[in-house]
C-alpha cells in the first residue's frame, strides 16, 4: 500500500469514528508525530539563540564528553 493510499484510507476510518476519547488519543499520537511544528519564540528566546550561535562560532563552548570527564573528576574528588 502506498503512503497516499494508507493516508486516504486511515483520513476515511477516521471519518467514521465518534467516540470523543479515542479520537483525542489519536490527535495526541498525530500530534507527536509531526514534521511541521513551529515553535513561538519570543524576542528574548530568539536574541538568546541568536548570542549562543555567535558564542559557538568563537568558540566559547564546551563538548560534552569534556564536561562529563570534568563532572566525573569532580564526583570522585567529593
Amino acid at each position: 500500500m502506498t503512503t497516499t493510499a494508507l493516508k486516504k484510507l486511515l483520513i476515511n476510518r477516521i471519518a467514521e469514528i465518534n467516540d470523543v476519547s479515542f479520537l483525542n488519543a489519536i490527535k495526541t499520537i498525530l500530534d507527536t508525530k509531526t514534521q511541521t511544528q513551529v515553535l513561538a519564540l519570543t524576542s528574548e528566546q530568539r536574541l538568546e539563540i541568536m548570542e549562543s550561535q555567535k558564542e559557538i562560532e568563537s568558540g566559547l563552548f564546551v563538548e560534552q564528553a569534556e564536561l562529563d570527564k570534568e563532572f566525573n573528576k569532580w564526583l570522585s574528588e567529593k
